[in-house]
């Protein structure tokens, strides 16, 4: 998601208040990448520069679209339904994401770029579709971390037959501005001037790290730094999952983690909402060796499983500073997920031990879920079970109940004197 400045955060989650389903019909086989060691991430030039002219450079993966080149669920269904969520107040943030759609593009006394308020500091990573830029306010002073596109761009990109960039682009930008919880990254600001062809994601800017450089893990970070992130994770994922979210991208290139050790996830430019709890997926967008066993076998999955598969791969990385299925290529990288044995050290604690047996268990069915995951011996520890966190939504809900409940009594007392 973000570059060096970013990484690896908490709280359980509650009620579902939003959601749709996209569930292609058509099986498909797995998603390539250039290098399974690195992120799937479709990389821009260095700089995107005004007189860009849209065409794509970079190579496009397997997507998620039948043997027929045929999308059954059209993505304008998905952008329907988020929107009448969103329209209808079915958010989970008691402030709503600031809409801009005037676009002021200048430079500052000193000569910096300025897009409306911000003012360009440098360039920290490149995300999916489009580079990740740090801004300073001129307004409060803060610095925010703003995902760049050009929408010309976007609508080149074809990734189905019957879809474009445009589409995970949007589906990115509904989700992340339904969700507020204090371990996902927040979206503060969407600038999309409709006579303009640049597009602006204003996030938080994680001024943290990442819980490891380069493209792989070098070494572990012990188990009580690796514990502390991993409530961290379990929480928001929860959150994620109680509201029919699934990520389908956990690893530790997207959480970001703060100055203080706090947690946050990222990059949502993969993500799926569901109506209920059906989270059945045929597509498989996430990163090689994060990827679970089933979605290799490229047949219908559960997303939430293979969250839950991907969370015990960032795990083991974080303990052993390695990756627990790796092979010389894409393919043997799969057939080691599927066919290989789970190898921990026999000196590991057993805690942890049986911890990582739960969540790389190859069978989804059998394998540990994330309410399990968090009241685990070795999560637990010395700070107890993770805490539930109480989202704007539930709070709006359960005041409702409370209000009806208190309105109810007083009838009842009415009559009865």
């Amino acid at each position: 998601m973000y570059h060096k400045n970013y990484s690896l955060a908490r709280v359980m989650g509650c009620c579902s208040c939003f959601g749709f389903t996209w569930k292609p019909r058509q099986k498909t086989t797995p998603i390539s990448v250039r290098n399974h060691n690195l992120s799937q991430e479709f990389l821009l030039d260095e700089e995107i520069d005004d007189d860009y002219d849209g065409s794509y450079n970079g190579d496009i993966t397997d997507t998620a679209y039948g043997e027929d080149g045929e999308l059954p669920t059209p993505v304008k269904h998905s952008e329907e339904i988020l929107r009448f969520r969103e329209q209808n107040g079915m958010v989970c943030r008691q402030f709503p994401v600031k809409e801009t759609q005037k676009l002021v593009r200048s430079e500052d006394e000193d000569g910096n770029k300025m897009v409306n308020e911000y003012v360009r500091v440098c360039k920290i990573g490149a995300g999916s579709y489009g580079k990740v830029v740090l801004y300073r306010s001129t307004v409060d002073g803060k610095n925010y971390a703003i995902k760049a596109f050009h929408k010309s761009h976007l609508l080149k990109l074809r990734v189905a037959p019957s879809e474009t960039a445009m589409s995970d682009v949007l589906r990115e930008v509904l989700i992340m501005k339904m969700l507020d919880h204090p371990n996902i990254v927040n979206l503060i600001e969407v600038i999309d001037d409709p006579d303009a062809d640049h597009f602006y994601m204003v996030l938080e800017y994680v001024d943290g790290k990442w819980v490891w450089e380069g493209s792989g893990p070098p070494g572990g970070i012990g188990e009580n730094t690796a514990r502390k992130y991993l409530r961290d994770i379990v929480s928001g994922l929860m959150y994620l999952h109680a509201h029919n979210i699934v990520h389908g991208d956990i690893k530790p290139d997207n959480l970001l983690v703060t100055q203080s050790g706090t947690v946050k996830i990222g990059d949502f430019s993969v993500s799926q909402v569901f109506e209920d709890d059906n989270d059945e997926l045929r597509r498989s967008p996430g990163t090689p060796v994060f990827t679970a066993p089933e979605c290799c076998l490229g047949l219908t999955y559960h997303g939430k499983a293979a969250d839950t598969w991907a969370v015990g791969v960032t795990l083991y990385c974080m303990i052993l500073g390695q990756y627990p299925f790796l092979g010389e290529t894409l393919q043997d990288t799969y057939d080691k997920i599927v066919n290989n044995p789970l190898v921990i050290p026999n000196e590991m604690n057993p805690q942890l031990k049986d911890l990582l047996e739960g969540l790389l268990c190859k069978d989804p069915k059998q394998r540990m879920t994330l309410d399990s995951v968090a009241i685990h011996s070795w999560v637990i520890g010395e700070d107890g079970p993770i805490p539930q966190y109480l989202c704007w939504c539930k709070r709006n809900s359960l005041q409702t109940k409370f209000e009806t409940h208190m309105t109810l009594t007083e009838s009842d007392e009415t009559r009865t004197d």
